[in-house]
């Protein structure tokens, strides 16, 4: 069985994938410091509470997190008795390169959706990925990345507001009942709901108008659902894209006999 990990600035995700589909899933916060001890113990808690038996022998990583690699690394190799593949690493093949300028390091996390979404539904999209940073991802009619955008994250946009502004609280997001906020709370979360929805459409319909081929939006990430709520701003919402796009690479390296 194939072990998917992907790991974000905030939160790293482990999927186990059986060969036909995703048997298990689960969330940890990203830690550099937690190691590959500290690792197993808390998936294999998990897998035995969930009474799952997984011969895991295969591992690939993308991870945005340059430190938290190598323990992963050593969870791959001590307790499942493999070498990982991890997206970005010249020895992890992609299905189609990505055409960028030249020097430009295309984060794994795009590469990755790039392939997942291809795979799922074709070419000429916009993959938008409410992650840490809200990104937009083109995927040309071949498959290959070739661009995108990058904006500010929901929760990291509230979580400098109440940095900047002392008197501004926390707030959840939510979609609000008016536009027109009548107390602080409501106030900022008309902002951020309505800001977002505006930020979003508007950065597609610009992508499109520049690309200038007709084009599906695909969203994930767990606040894809929030901000389409009562607004086409997708086409599909997709919750496992990313780890869909890790079989991918997965099975395209192993079929190159990688």
């Amino acid at each position: 069985m194939l072990l998917c990990i992907d790991t974000g600035n905030t939160n790293t995700v482990f999927s186990i994938w059986n060969g036909r589909e995703i048997i298990a899933t689960w969330r940890t916060s990203t830690e550099h410091q937690r190691t590959a001890d500290q690792y197993y113990v808390w998936l294999s808690t998990l897998m035995n509470f969930q009474k799952i038996e997984a011969d895991i022998s295969e591992v690939i990583i993308s991870s945005t997190v340059p430190r938290v690699v190598f323990n992963l690394r050593v969870l791959a190799n001590r307790y499942f008795d493999c070498r990982p593949l991890v997206v970005g690493k010249p020895e992890c093949l992609l299905p189609h390169m990505p055409r960028v300028d030249e020097g430009t390091t295309v984060g794994p996390d795009r590469l990755v959706n790039s392939a997942g979404a291809f795979d799922l539904y074709g070419g000429d999209l916009i993959v938008v990925d409410f992650g840490t940073a809200t990104t937009f991802d083109v995927v040309s009619e071949d498959g290959a990345y070739v661009g995108g955008v990058i904006s500010p994250g929901v929760n990291a946009s509230l979580e400098s507001l109440h940095h900047a502004a002392a008197a501004l609280p926390h707030v959840d997001v939510t979609m609000p009942q008016k536009v027109i906020g009548t107390n602080t709370v409501a106030c900022m979360q008309s902002g951020v709901f309505w800001g977002y929805i505006g930020l979003v459409r508007e950065t597609c319909n610009r992508i499109k108008d520049e690309y200038g081929r007709p084009m599906r939006v695909i969203a994930t990430g767990g606040l894809a659902p929030l901000f389409n709520q009562g607004h086409k701003l997708f086409d599909h919402f997709d919750e496992f894209l990313t780890i869909h796009g890790l079989v991918v690479i997965h099975n395209y390296n192993k079929d190159m006999g990688n």
